[in-house]
């Protein structure tokens, strides 16, 4: 099966889905998920990824999700059971020590908090994706992974805390060494990804992002200072600012929290958007090598979409942003390669039992 880049007449992947018919499955799980006070959630987050999994094409064959609502819900219960009740323990004891006059105990104690979250949060991303895969299924072959994610925990660890270390500069580094790892130790039927994301592909981007805090503060001492004169004249620093004065600052204030937030964001997305192409473009499963196309303008298309949404329908329009988000992952993902549907074998990986409870209990996104 031929999909070599310019001999294909269709892209590898394609999303068949419509908005009318998710539309009574979005509907439906808000009524029952209201009805039972957030218990059928998970059951819910089932649905709608049946439907997806099942719109989505790969060269002739339509995905399947076959995870249950059950499994995330007793993944969720574990993750209380044994990560967040023991967290929410060791904050009492924080507190008691804070009243009880041990600041250096406590602030003992909040580091080891934050190490052990950073941890958890590494093996929750981990098994998210482990689950994910080992419940889809393609031509009747699923994905997986052997290892159960708590080595990665300590990668994730110690890589986030170097990232950040100098001055925030090795965060591509930390970004693409833990995307790399991940996926390492991820397979699908008999082949085992391997990615090589290189963050030197990505580091450009990411000096702009993170020198554009300083241009917009000093924007924004500009903006204070030319509103403070065109609302109240020249700036007397012996004289307190008159009323004039002061709109002026607040006007240009405004401005600032608005172009912070847009400018900002965008800039974020341009960063992003070059991170999530070479991190895709890296990724090669067998025979098969993968590539993202979205642009930053495609990325902000579907935020301020998105936004758009949520804002004019009053919070409804939240129920359509998995499935938009979804349609936007699979109409610009490409793979390109030769799959042989007679060397494919079932994948030897052992499933796991529980779904993504750790995701849901720290409300963190695999992808």
């Amino acid at each position: 099966m031929d999909m070599q880049q310019g001999t294909a007449p269709h892209s590898a992947f394609e999303f068949h889905g419509n908005w009318r018919e998710f539309a009574p499955i979005a509907f439906t799980n808000l009524l029952l998920t209201i009805v039972t006070l957030g218990i059928y959630a998970f059951w819910a987050r089932t649905r709608e990824r049946r439907y997806l999994w099942s719109r989505t094409r790969f060269i002739d064959d339509r995905l399947e999700w076959t995870g249950t609502g059950l499994e995330l819900f007793v993944g969720y219960l574990m993750a209380l059971l044994f990560f967040l009740l023991p967290l929410a323990l060791l904050n009492l004891l924080l507190q008691g020590m804070i009243l009880q006059g041990h600041p250096g105990a406590a602030g003992l104690l909040v580091f080891v908090l934050y190490i052990l979250l950073l941890y958890l949060i590494g093996v929750a991303i981990f098994r998210a994706i482990r689950y994910r895969l080992s419940r889809t299924f393609w031509h009747g072959i699923r994905g997986g992974s052997d290892t159960q994610g708590l080595a990665y925990g300590w990668q994730h660890l110690w890589r986030t805390i170097l990232g950040f270390l100098a001055l925030g500069l090795m965060v591509p580094w930390s970004m693409t060494s833990l995307w790399n790892r991940r996926w390492g130790e991820m397979s699908f039927g008999p082949y085992r990804f391997e990615a090589n994301a290189d963050w030197n592909h990505v580091i450009g981007r990411y000096l702009i992002f993170y020198l554009s805090p300083i241009a917009l503060l000093i924007l924004f001492a500009v903006l204070g200072m030319t509103g403070a004169v065109a609302f109240g004249g020249t700036i007397n620093s012996s004289s307190p600012p008159n009323e004039n004065m002061l709109i002026g600052i607040i006007v240009a204030a405004t401005l600032f929290y608005i172009l912070f937030f847009g400018v900002y964001g965008a800039v974020a997305l341009f960063f992003y958007s070059a991170y999530y192409r070479e991190a895709v473009g890296a990724l090669e499963l067998g025979p098969l090598a993968f590539d993202f196309t979205a642009r930053t303008r495609d990325w902000i298309r579907l935020f301020l979409g998105n936004i758009g949404l949520v804002l004019v329908t009053l919070g409804l329009g939240m129920l359509f942003v998995p499935y938009r988000n979804w349609k936007f992952f699979v109409t610009h993902l490409e793979a390109y390669g030769e799959l042989r549907l007679d060397e494919l074998t079932q994948s030897a990986t052992r499933a796991p039992t529980q779904g993504e409870g750790l995701l849901d209990a720290f409300d963190v996104g695999a992808f």
